[in-house]
């Protein structure tokens, strides 16, 4: 049973967070999460279907992504497609993330470390 606490949740794997974020964003299936990841990674990230399903279903247990309840329907040949949609448990710990990772981005560490690659 997935835990409430969305702060008792370890800080996201990549590709869980991309997953998180193309979740936030719309409703999707399996193929158009594919798509969005490679799209909005610059074609960096790429899933084959036996990981990415993998993956659909840990956070599926872990409820932070649910199945859709309803189909579009401009997907009515489409019937065997799975909508997925980012849950409200979801959505708190992508929050929790993106601010863990906001903190790092903007810790005087990474600063330094950026001005002295940026030379």
């Amino acid at each position: 049973m997935p835990n409430p606490n969305a702060n008792a949740y370890p800080p996201l794997k990549p590709i869980d967070l991309h997953l998180l974020l193309a979740l936030a964003q719309e409703e999707q299936h399996g193929y158009g999460l594919v798509q969005s990841i490679e799209r909005a990674t610059n074609g960096v990230v790429t899933l084959d279907p036996g990981n990415f399903y993998r993956v659909i279903k840990r956070l599926l247990a872990d409820g932070l992504i649910a199945e859709a309840e309803r189909r579009r329907a401009a997907d009515v040949d489409h019937e065997r497609r799975r909508y997925y949609r980012i849950t409200a448990l979801g959505k708190r710990v992508l929050a929790g993330d993106l601010r863990r990772l906001h903190a790092l981005v903007k810790s005087p560490a990474v600063r330094t470390i950026m001005r002295e690659w940026a030379t």
